[in-house]
């Protein structure tokens, strides 16, 4: 009689490793930049290597953070600012990654071909690796803020990266205002949304107007964290910038978290450079999206038109 196979035992190791972690800890840096990319990679070391002392697993930098906000003027020599992805800023990044082990998201300005540029982020995995980008896909033109002089509308998609930290989704600023970018994102699994954005106030408005604007930007990424139950990081830089001259920009910082209810759970001040750690809790984004269940209730068969620009 053949002897019973024996039932191979399962180290605590392993099974550590196959059972998802209870939180995803993330670090969103908030920084102040500069004219000098050196100057601005070098502050971006320093703060990614002050949020994996604190425990960041995934650490997330703001839009364009190598130099200033450029696109508050129409001028061909920021195009030297351009550089390949993968390319050297994310070769640099791979080997702090690797050796701090935590994922990187890092905000580029991407030249893919002569006259040929995007608005790009990098992921990086907490091995050094690259994993791939995403490529801004709404490009805003608003006074001071001209960005399809310079930017090629993304033609990546909507994509979600499975990392070690987790399932992470990465879109750009001027994004955070579109309910779509958002839900497509969070379909293919996303239970954190990131967003790198350089948003801030002209500061002639900024009385009349300041508040309520700041209060949209918040709004809307706090929509999409409650109606796709997960989490929105809106990671922003600080500063008083005008590379073009004149009143320039007034970044108003905030860089915060808002959960799959809606509601913020961390928010960094309006003018200090820091690393903003939180931990993410994976069983309350299970709990909101069963309690609120908007993903069950979708209708997909009624959403003919969506992708019109519009219904006449």
């Amino acid at each position: 009689m053949p002897k019973k196979a024996k039932t191979p035992k399962t180290s605590k190791a392993s099974l550590s490793a196959s059972v998802p972690k209870e939180t995803i800890t993330v670090g969103l840096v908030q920084m102040r930049c500069v004219s000098s990319p050196p100057e601005n990679l070098k502050t971006a070391i320093r703060l990614i290597r002050d949020a994996a002392k604190k425990g960041a697993e995934v650490v997330c930098l703001p839009e364009l953070f190598l130099s200033e906000y450029f696109c508050q003027s129409e001028d061909h020599d920021y195009f030297k600012l351009a550089e390949a992805i993968p390319g050297p800023t994310t070769k640099s990044l791979g080997k702090l990654a690797k050796e701090l082990g935590v994922v990187l998201i890092a905000s580029l300005f991407e030249k893919r071909a002569p006259g040929l540029y995007h608005n790009t982020t990098a992921v990086i995995e907490a091995d050094g690796t690259y994993l791939g980008k995403y490529r801004k896909m709404h490009i805003p033109d608003d006074p001071l803020f001209y960005e399809k002089f310079y930017f090629t509308p993304g033609d990546l998609g909507f994509r979600n990266w499975k990392t070690s930290a987790g399932d992470l989704g990465v879109l750009i600023c001027w994004d955070q205002w579109y309910p779509e970018a958002a839900r497509l994102t969070a379909l293919q699994g996303s239970e954190v949304l990131f967003y790198p954005t350089a948003i801030g106030w002209h500061p002639s408005e900024k009385k009349q107007y300041g508040e309520n604007q700041k209060a949209a930007w918040q709004l809307a990424q706090r929509a999409h964290a409650l109606a796709n139950g997960c989490y929105v990081c809106g990671v922003n830089r600080i500063g008083h910038e005008s590379p073009a001259g004149g009143d320039g920009l007034e970044f108003w910082g905030g860089t915060f978290v808002a959960a799959p209810n809606g509601q913020i759970i961390a928010e960094a001040p309006a003018d200090k450079e820091m690393v903003l750690v939180v931990d993410l809790d994976r069983q309350f984004m299970d709990t909101q999206r069963t309690h609120w269940p908007f993903l069950r209730d979708r209708r997909i068969d009624a959403y003919a038109g969506i992708e019109k620009r519009f219904i006449d």
